[in-house]
């Protein structure tokens, strides 16, 4: 399989003062094209850092990130973790947001558009407004527009930390189907041993601040993976043996 990206020696500082705190030190690896790539690790060890420097949303470090040179801008996605919609938008134009740049013609961005709600299960929804939505709806449409754009690679950072446990669990089901049958890249940030398990073809474990990868592990779980069951407890763990708080 071949590379989508590879990070290398990517090491990060945030200065305060005359002094320079260390975040990332030496981060190198590869993201292979169409897995499903997690990065693990304690809040604060600075994952998030991490996966914004890959996607391009902060440029501010020593080292590099080398794209294949088939993958532009506009083949990016990216979900957050606090749904970031504008409230003064109708899900429909929440969703659309992701294509205006990026196509020109209304009938075909209303077209594109009203296939992911479709996908989504937000078509009786396209006229609400965020503040209608439960916190699963919500990012539902956050992740709609992530997949509007038909994007290469998404980055997705804590995308179900915000939601109880059984819209959480249900909304990745859902999402591991679209992303199954459409075969993006994914790049997806966790603290939950038991969320990474479910979904990642690889785990790179990071360390406490400054951050390193302490290892990448292979998830040779074959899908769907219940939770309980012996070999998903033996992947736990192994991660729990190597993530330090």
């Amino acid at each position: 399989m071949d590379q989508v990206l590879s990070v290398n020696k990517l090491t990060k500082y945030y200065v305060d003062g005359s002094k320079k705190l260390p975040v990332l030190k030496d981060i190198t690896f590869d993201v292979r094209r169409g897995e499903f790539f997690v990065l693990l690790g304690p809040s604060g060890s600075g994952k998030s850092t991490l996966l914004r420097a890959m996607s391009g949303l902060d440029q501010n470090f020593e080292g590099q990130v080398i794209w294949d040179q088939d993958i532009k801008p506009s083949d990016i996605s990216f979900v957050f973790q606090q749904f970031a919609l504008l409230p003064w938008l109708t899900v429909f134009e929440n969703v659309e947001l992701g294509i205006l740049a990026q196509e020109k013609s209304p009938n075909l961005r209303r077209q594109k558009v009203l296939e992911e709600l479709k996908r989504f299960g937000l078509e009786r929804f396209m006229a609400a407004y965020p503040r209608e939505l439960s916190g699963g709806m919500k990012q539902r449409v956050g992740i709609a527009r992530a997949f509007v754009r038909h994007p290469k690679v998404i980055f997705m950072d804590e995308a179900f930390s915000e939601l109880d446990s059984f819209t959480a669990r249900e909304l990745r089901q859902e999402f591991l189907q679209i992303w199954k049958n459409s075969g993006e890249t994914v790049v997806m940030v966790t603290h939950l041993i038991d969320e990474a398990v479910e979904l990642a073809d690889r785990i790179a474990v990071l360390t406490p601040r400054p951050a390193k990868i302490e290892r990448i592990v292979e998830n040779k779980l074959t899908r769907p993976r219940p939770a309980r069951t012996p070999a998903f407890w033996k992947m736990e763990d192994e991660l729990y043996s190597l993530v330090k708080p």
